[in-house]
């Protein structure tokens, strides 16, 4: 059958209805699906695991705003690399089906959690960057490190909360209402609220960095009509185009990966979706890990004293590495020198 077709209640809130909606149907296809999650997750892991440690082994970053909310930026995708692929491999790859209803929303809470807290860890970063440019004279009064912690925190619950709310009772069982063809006992007015948190998120996003590009533009256009000195005009002009560049490689990525997922669950809540559609959306779901993985070099990675740090991180790692590998020498030649020490004076007796 080529749609798993659920009529009745009974049968929608079985956890047998899962096996429907494991859409992967030959070993080339779960393999492939295993091979991106584990590429993606472990680099995502490590990146921001590295830019985790560069953030809060420094006084200096880890008291600006800016770099809190990429801090927090990292640890959502942290957490979503880690749920997102133990839970899709172990549903999509190995079929597990033996757990109930609430044990599956609990792992889909998880994902939400960590992907809304990612967008909106964006988000803020967006607003951060916003305010920096539009109000700079008043910045440092408006971005406290006490409000970037208010801001953070009011972030994390919301996204907990909504995440956790089929788990609280709005689901399709519950409910008695239309489930969704993409998730398990998720109802379809629930998915339809989520993506427009989601697209809310993303326009906010796309809003405060075009918003940032046109400042940056307007501020080059002001240099060239007031014929401002020309080596102070060169150097703004290649900071405003490394900014440009770096803004719309960050519009490039996030509407890349979120696109294809929001599309097909829009579509899902207006049309039946076929096999080869909801195989689509499995494929297209792991953009969002990818997503992840490219965050930190995005966000973090092109950051100044984040690189500098980074370069001082790995240059200790190369001493201690080159002190290791000569300590042995170091101590066979000692050993060395006390036997002939001895044996001399075996020698001379």
């Amino acid at each position: 059958m080529d749609i798993c077709k659920i009529h009745e209640n009974a049968s929608k809130c079985s956890v047998n209805t899962m096996e429907c909606f494991m859409v992967l149907s030959t070993q080339a296809q779960k393999i492939s699906i295993a091979m991106l999650c584990g590429l993606f997750g472990t680099l995502c892991i490590f990146e921001n695991s590295l830019v985790l440690y560069l953030i809060f082994s420094s006084p200096r970053t880890r008291r600006k705003p800016s770099y809190l909310f990429i801090s927090s930026l990292a640890l959502a995708d942290i957490l979503a690399s880690i749920i997102f692929v133990c839970s899709f491999v172990n549903f999509h790859v190995f079929n597990e089906t033996d757990f109930s209803k609430e044990t599956f929303l609990l792992q889909l809470g998880g994902v939400n959690t960590s992907f809304s807290a990612s967008l909106s860890s964006l988000l803020l970063t967006a607003l951060d960057r916003y305010i920096s440019i539009s109000r700079p004279s008043e910045y440092k009064l408006l971005m406290t490190g006490k409000r970037a912690w208010i801001a953070l925190g009011v972030v994390w619950v919301t996204c907990t909360t909504i995440a956790s709310l089929p788990l609280l009772g709005w689901n399709c069982c519950t409910l008695d209402s239309t489930c969704s063809e993409l998730f398990p006992f998720v109802d379809d007015n629930y998915l339809s609220s989520w993506i427009c948190f989601t697209m809310v998120l993303l326009g906010c996003i796309v809003y405060a960095y075009a918003h940032v590009l046109w400042r940056a533009h307007q501020h080059v256009a002001y240099m060239e009509k007031h014929q401002v000195q020309v080596g102070k005009q060169n150097t703004r002009m290649r900071m405003d185009v490394m900014l440009a560049k770096t803004l719309v490689m960050v519009l490039t990525v996030l509407v890349l990966c979120w696109s294809p997922v929001l599309v097909l669950m829009i579509y899902s809540i207006f049309a039946r979706l076929s096999n080869r559609l909801r195989k689509v959306f499995a494929f297209c779901s792991t953009l969002c890990l990818l997503n992840s993985m490219v965050n930190p070099i995005i966000y973090a990675l092109r950051s100044k004293e984040l690189y500098s740090s980074l370069r001082m991180v790995f240059s200790r790692f190369r001493r201690q590495l080159k002190a290791s590998e000569e300590s042995p020498e170091a101590e066979s030649t000692h050993k060395s020198s006390m036997i002939e020490t001895i044996c001399g004076d075996m020698h001379v007796t």
